[in-house]
């Protein structure tokens, strides 16, 4: 455990009905002792104010002249009982009431940090939790630095560095499934699974190290063969878990998704219907939306950020030329592209251009206005992005709503969904969420017990551990030495090691923390 003492304020910053002080470390009950006077009602009621004392200091100085009102009857300095909520004063040196307070000690090592831990519900006024703080750092605490409490519980064996990282992931969730995700690997899904592959690589440098260090001893004999096979299954574990890492950052960071198209198609109308309310103005006139209009929501627990461009079209207008210039921008940083179309009216070079920006996208194409007829065919829109022209001749593309339609981009094929609807009647909003929910999901079902990747620092973590095994995969396959095989899977090791923090350097321990709020 730590030897000084840390405080902080545990709530956000602002007026609010409540206002946490935390305190951790061997002193936090000795402050909360020195600055906290407990108060205990009882039913007969005082006839006049009744004067107390109490101890300031360790130097026994008395503090006189405290005065409760007449009116409340109470006793005072009932003793501190660990994990029992006490009301009570918080007051100076001089005796002056600071505020009417809530207080809680909780005796190490079951606490939040594995500290002694003490908290003051404060009323949630800045001034209160000033005054509150500046006293306790007078009584011998220090600031806390941001992210030390959790800190604290890492470095004294509470949580693992991937535990302590879903902390701040849980603080910072958007939607309920984010939420969710960070509350998992904060029970240590995660570790147990990154844990549970460490074991694997860790079985296999016992034998690769048992082979080279007594070859010959009466041992198993570590065949290349043998080798080959432990190799393998780590790395399929281990892509099995990167797999989920898209979804998992979608989930943390959220998704941007552009909506363009020429002018007047009815992008302003799907975001106000996508939103539930009217947040883009909509209008007959070409040109209405001049800038990039962002917006967040939640689309089946995806926090979706969505960005209503301007249409993109040749323009004279000066600010509107601004305003297309901010569209491409954000179709180029999007995550996802819907590309609206009318449905009504046949594709025009306006469509043609917007088509050549988008076509290494991955989209969804919205073919709106299907209320007023029909002209345009999604054959024809496939046929723009396509880039043999004779490859697609034969293609068919027949559902009456939506259509999953092929593309070519050199030697892969990707596939375009193609939605039918009329915003304004509100056809085909539905199954437009319900693809990009496909589309974040891979087509698959999240349940609520898998363990999805969503911090970069894994993620790069066990790329670097893939990568060492492949490589010692490929040298085994090529029958070198054990001492020179051993080496790269050390290395995947040790990565593994440092997303839990068991073999993480310091300065990444640090820097991890630094990125947490203060109080936390």
């Amino acid at each position: 455990m730590r030897e000084d003492t840390i405080a902080a304020i545990a709530t956000a910053v602002g007026e609010g009905g409540i206002g946490i002080i935390r305190i951790s470390g061997e002193n936090a009950k000795n402050i909360l002792e020195e600055i906290f006077m407990p108060i205990s009602k009882h039913r007969r009621m005082a006839t006049s104010p009744v004067e107390i004392t109490k101890k300031a200091d360790t130097k026994s100085e008395e503090r006189k002249n405290v005065f409760l009102p007449e009116s409340l009857g109470e006793t005072i300095g009932a003793p501190i009982v660990n994990r029992r909520l006490t009301y009570g004063h918080i007051l100076d040196e001089s005796g002056n009431l600071i505020d009417e307070v809530l207080a809680i000690y909780m005796k190490a090592p079951y606490t939040y940090t594995a500290e002694d831990v003490v908290e003051i519900n404060c009323h949630g006024s800045v001034i209160s939790l000033q005054k509150t703080l500046a006293l306790v750092l007078r009584k011998g605490a220090r600031i806390a630095e941001p992210g030390e409490f959790t800190k604290r519980a890492f470095l004294n064996g509470r949580l693992d560095l991937s535990q302590a990282e879903a902390v701040m992931d849980l603080i910072s969730a958007k939607t309920d499934k984010g939420f969710d995700n960070a509350i998992s690997q904060l029970s240590g899904t995660l570790s147990k699974e990154v844990k549970e592959i460490r074991k694997m690589v860790q079985d296999v440098l016992v034998e690769m190290t048992v082979n080279i260090d007594y070859p010959d001893e009466d041992i198993e004999e570590l065949t290349y063969e043998k080798l080959e096979n432990s190799l393998s299954q780590i790395g399929d574990k281990i892509e099995k878990l990167l797999s989920t890492s898209s979804s998992g950052k979608i989930l943390k960071d959220g998704l941007r998704v552009a909506i363009v198209g020429k002018p007047n198609v009815g992008k302003s109308s799907l975001m106000n219907a996508l939103l539930r309310e009217s947040r883009a103005i909509v209008t007959d006139i070409a040109g209405t939306t001049r800038d990039t209009i962002e917006e967040f929501l939640n689309i089946g627990g995806i926090p979706v950020k969505l960005y209503d461009t301007a249409g993109i079209r040749q323009t004279e207008d000066t600010i509107e030329k601004i305003g297309i210039e901010r569209s491409i921008s954000a179709l180029e940083n999007s995550d996802l592209v819907i590309f609206m179309l009318d449905s009504h009216r046949q594709l025009e070079q306006e469509d043609l251009e917007i088509i050549e920006h988008i076509k290494n996208k991955k989209v969804i194409i919205l073919l709106n206005k299907t209320d007023l007829g029909e002209v345009l065919t999604e054959d024809e829109v496939l046929l723009c992005f396509t880039k043999s022209h004779d490859d697609e001749k034969n293609v068919d593309a027949g559902l009456d709503t939506s259509s999953t339609l092929e593309k070519k981009t050199g030697n892969k094929t990707e596939q375009i969904d193609i939605i039918k609807a009329s915003v304004n009647h509100g056809i085909g909003l539905e199954l437009l969420e319900e693809k990009i929910k496909e589309l974040v999901y891979q087509g698959k079902v999240v349940s609520s017990d898998t363990t999805l990747l969503t911090n970069t620092r894994h993620i790069d973590l066990l790329e670097k551990s893939l990568s060492s095994i492949n490589d010692g995969l490929e040298i085994t396959r090529l029958g070198e030495a054990l001492d020179i095989i051993e080496i790269d899977v050390k290395s995947a090791f040790d990565y593994l090691g440092e997303i839990t923090g068991e073999t993480a350097a310091e300065e990444i321990i640090d820097e991890v923390f630094a990125r947490f709020c203060l109080g936390k």
